[in-house]
């Protein structure tokens, strides 16, 4: 069955209010557009939710998803979907962690069942292409697309100034609003790696997947900032 339904949505510790501590309220309003873009996963026909961030390797991830925020300052454990399995915490990458809790928090949820997948981060165009398109089940489904812009917006970001980077995030805000996948195919894999963005090919498996769904889709920035010199988009796709 095909992809009906994606959001986007970036993954810094502090969207945690845990882990922000103090400084929580400085992303009130990030943490409010992840909210509404989740809830459209919830309020689409999927039947399956699928969360997807960058790691090492590319791999569909097998049962209990659960992990813990302790290695970034708070023990605070994350669990989605049902419980069993031997796997401990700790075991999911930060995306992935951030997404769980964004799924986890989500109001009047509807029952769904789970997957979760990581692409690898240096994965080429083709690859990232290629992924998307194998990631489909027999049931509707949706996806959540886990990763931040360029890291590169300022002398106080964490890649330090670089002048391509607004440039290539406004390319990148201006292709998620309008579900451009050419758009965000053409992301270069080199140039995203020197801006230092984590979001460059979960947002090509995410094309990838929507090719392969076929049909026209509408997409919708709901959120587009740099609040610590990271871009974070948060986005909204649905078939038109």
């Amino acid at each position: 069955m095909p992809l009906v339904a994606a959001a986007v949505c970036p993954h810094p510790p502090l969207l945690v209010p845990e882990l922000a501590g103090a400084a929580a309220g400085e992303l009130d309003d990030l943490r409010a557009a992840c909210a509404a873009a989740v809830a459209r996963l919830y309020d689409s026909a999927a039947q399956t939710v699928l969360v997807l961030g960058a790691e090492s390797r590319s791999a569909v991830l097998a049962h209990p998803y659960r992990g813990s925020f302790a290695p970034w300052g708070v023990p605070l454990e994350v669990r989605l979907g049902a419980a069993g399995g031997t796997a401990g915490t700790d075991r999911l990458p930060l995306s992935l962690l951030v997404g769980a809790w964004l799924l986890g928090r989500a109001t009047d949820r509807r029952p769904v069942t789970y997957r979760m997948a990581t692409v690898a981060d240096g994965e080429s165009v083709s690859g990232c292409r290629e992924f998307g398109e194998r990631l489909g089940g027999d049931r509707p489904w949706a996806l959540l697309v886990m990763g931040d812009g360029s890291a590169c917006r300022g002398e106080k970001a964490p890649g330090y100034h670089d002048p391509r980077a607004e440039a290539y995030d406004s390319g990148v805000a201006r292709a998620l609003a309008g579900a451009d996948t050419e758009a965000l195919l053409g992301l270069d894999p080199q140039v995203s790696a020197e801006l230092r963005t984590a979001g460059r090919a979960p947002w090509q498996v995410l094309a990838g997947a929507a090719r392969a769904a076929g049909g026209d889709w509408r997409g919708e920035l709901i959120y587009d900032a740099a609040p610590y010199g990271v871009a974070y988009f948060v986005a909204s796709w649905e078939r038109a």
